[in-house]
């Protein structure tokens, strides 16, 4: 019996149970649907402010996976200038951010032109500028030329998880995978499965494979949602279920060609992906909605930027030594801006008490 799945014969032929996927493949392109007609509802701006927030997630999400953390607002910002989006506090971008940018920009931005071989070359000489993944030299901008091992534990220790496609194969197997890739056959979103598994399992680059399967993925549900704004990051429910995902990418490896776990786990992967958006989106519109409420309220930049945190991804709770510290402002000026908004009626005192004093947005 084969060891791992590219050992059988006609590997590629994958098989699954319909009557296994159907019901959450469903579920996924209703929910697709739902957030698609939600978005074609809001304002252009706010559109714009909700695909910004996901792509920015979902690049910094992808490159959490394999273990590099990005800085999110060098990322925002990287792709707020690519896509000509006025943001306030522009910060300059790395290479390594600007170049993983790239990657995902062109995935999605230009999803309906065709996966080419110098295309996901480009991607790969994007992820690596300095030829070097940390102070390792790798191959870059070309498929490998060694073997590839996916491998953990301490040095002597190592348990190998995953023996790649020998080097020879690489190129008639991708040719392959991008034939069908391009063909235009099968449905975007069980494509999008189907083509992050089965570039997974080939593993055609010394490095970057995990992240260049994520934005193929990507493509494809752009596709699926016939668009470039993306407003649901995969990466970022991928990274939440990170176990999960590598303990179904190991078991399916060794399958005879049906691929139906792993269909399985993809589609409830996703469909937590659009559940979770739901709840984002829910955030955009009420920030679009507050807003428009106070758009000729007079605040500070101080004011702006706090205000926005609250209404968006502000941690734990608010007092004026914290205002102070994100605003980088002393704490009597803190307490000045704090109690202009609550004349205003849109801060309050929390209610609780206790021995310091929090604040929160009135409901509006």
């Amino acid at each position: 019996m084969a060891k791992y799945i590219y050992q059988n014969r006609n590997w590629t032929r994958f098989i699954w149970q319909d009557n296994i996927i159907h019901e959450v493949f469903g579920e996924v392109r209703n929910l697709q649907g739902k957030i698609i007609g939600q978005m074609n509802n809001l304002g252009f701006s706010t559109q714009e402010e909700a695909s910004l927030t996901t792509l920015t997630l979902d690049v910094v999400k992808s490159s959490e996976i394999e273990g590099e953390k990005l800085n999110y607002e060098q990322v925002r910002s990287s792709i707020a200038r690519r896509l000509g989006i006025e943001t306030a506090g522009m910060v300059p971008a790395n290479r390594n951010v600007d170049g993983v940018v790239e990657m995902m920009l062109d995935a999605t931005q230009n999803y309906l032109q065709p996966l080419t071989e110098q295309r996901l070359f480009d991607w790969h000489s994007s992820l690596f500028p300095n030829g070097r993944n940390g102070p390792y030299k790798i191959e870059v901008g070309c498929y490998r030329t060694g073997e590839m091992q996916v491998v953990s534990g301490a040095m002597g220790k190592e348990k190998i998880h995953y023996e790649a496609v020998a080097p020879r194969r690489v190129k008639t197997e991708m040719d392959k995978f991008l034939r069908w890739f391009n063909d235009g056959k099968t449905e975007p979103v069980l494509k999008s499965a189907i083509a992050h598994f089965w570039f997974i399992i080939i593993h055609p680059f010394d490095d970057g494979n995990g992240r260049i399967a994520r934005a193929i993925s990507d493509l494809l549900l752009a596709r699926a949602d016939g668009g470039p704004d993306r407003f649901y990051s995969m990466s970022n429910q991928i990274l939440v279920e990170r176990k999960q995902y590598y303990a179904v990418l190991q078991k399916v490896q060794h399958s005879q060609g049906d691929i139906t776990e792993w269909l399985d786990w993809f589609f409830r992967c996703l469909k937590n992906a659009l559940i979770e958006t739901q709840n984002t989106l829910r955030k955009i519109f009420d920030k679009a909605e507050f807003w428009k409420i106070h758009e000729h309220t007079s605040l500070n930049e101080r004011q702006r930027l706090m205000l926005n945190k609250l209404l968006f991804d502000f941690e734990g709770k608010l007092k004026s030594s914290k205002w102070a510290k994100i605003t980088k402002c002393s704490s009597d000026t803190a307490l000045r801006d704090i109690k202009d908004l609550i004349t205003k009626g849109i801060l309050q005192q929390e209610q609780q008490g206790g021995r310091s004093t929090n604040y929160e947005l009135v409901q509006f």
